[in-house]
């Protein structure tokens, strides 16, 4: 009776995403049809699902579904994306992606921590900006924020800075890729490593080629991993300052729950790409998998779309919205330089 209850509580926020997905597949077709490849069904039915929220937000009846399809729908989509990927790829992928990560990763908090000193924020906003745009996005700002102690308006800001620029580079991002000229392994790992939240890396890879999405989203999971060693490195800092400063003994520290924190969905994907490379999923129901996969990662952006008030992000501070933006684009100059120094872009492969 409760999974009955369950399903009828998230069904209202689940159909609107599905139906919106549909819609955007149409136009994405329509698009195509015409000979045109600019914007894919993922940033469709994410802009369509902000347009929706500007008339109609998401109330009490909606709610439930839209945030189990924007979280839970989308990790699922990637676990049945592994169904169609061969585990030798996602091994090579990964290794070109830690090289990368290494450098994006000492920018963001490296140069991170003094832009945020230099424009007075707090260190937890500046923080979770970093983790945000140096990780993945929405992801690891929830992971660390409960570590260090954050507040909602830090959370805020945090998702606010990483999401708008989010927004801005799954729209240019492809556009910048085709005028580089760089191949799909290039473009993948760029999108991969430079593109914050899962959501915007998948639906920006994709945006560009199917087998450019497909590199994004296996150097995507390769970073996420990045959450793991980045929480505890924040929680040892949170309890240093807390003896450092504190009146209090402090002894009691930072717990952290690693079974929230890891992200597990990634051992379902490397599951699914297992099973797919030893011969066990046939070729067609890989085909099957990948096609639903696909779409069900475009109603998870749909969600995402509908529960965003574009209005209230602009307005949640200047600052912290500056601070994104120099990081997110210092991150993206990096990524795109360290693939030149190593041959991969622009035309390179990582296979």
């Amino acid at each position: 009776m409760k999974f009955i209850e369950s399903v009828k509580k998230m069904l209202p926020g689940c159909a609107i995403a599905l139906v919106i997905a549909v819609v955007a597949r149409f136009l994405e077709q329509l698009e195509e049809s015409v000979g045109l490849h600019l914007i894919g069904a993922s940033v469709i039915a994410m802009f369509i699902g902000m347009i929706v929220n500007r008339f109609y937000a998401p109330n009490d009846k909606t709610k439930p579904g839209i945030k189990f399809t924007s979280k839970k729908i989308l990790k699922f989509a990637i676990i049945l994306l592994g169904a169609s990927l061969n585990i030798t790829t996602v091994l090579t992928v990964g290794k070109f992606s830690l090289t990368v990560m290494l450098f994006t990763l000492a920018t963001c908090f490296g140069l991170g921590y003094v832009i945020g000193k230099a424009l007075g924020l707090d260190w937890k906003t500046s923080s979770l900006i970093n983790a945000g745009t140096g990780i993945c996005g929405g992801s690891a700002i929830a992971a660390i924020a409960p570590v260090i102690e954050a507040t909602d308006m830090d959370i805020a800001y945090g998702m606010s800075a990483t999401f708008l620029f989010d927004t801005i580079m799954v729209v240019v991002f492809p556009l910048l890729g085709r005028a580089m000229g760089l191949s799909d392994a290039a473009f993948g790992l760029w999108a991969g490593t430079a593109v914050n939240d899962t959501s915007s890396v998948v639906a920006t890879g994709y945006a560009f080629s199917e087998a450019a999405g497909d590199f994004a989203t296996m150097v995507k999971l390769t970073r996420t991993l990045a959450i793991i060693p980045t929480v505890l490195v924040f929680a040892a800092i949170s309890v240093h300052l807390k003896k450092k400063a504190a009146a209090q003994s402090g002894d009691h520290g930072v717990k952290v729950n690693m079974k929230s924190v890891f992200p597990w969905f990634i051992l379902g994907f490397l599951a699914m790409s297992i099973l797919c490379s030893v011969g066990v999923i046939p070729a067609g129901l890989a085909a099957t998998l990948k096609s639903i996969s696909k779409f069900l990662m475009v109603a998870a952006l749909a969600a995402i779309g509908l529960n965003t008030n574009f209005a209230a992000l602009c307005k949640s501070g200047a600052k912290p919205m500056l601070h994104g933006f120099i990081i997110s684009l210092l991150v993206v100059l990096v990524a795109i330089a360290v693939e030149y120094v190593l041959g991969i872009a622009p035309s390179g492969t990582l296979i």
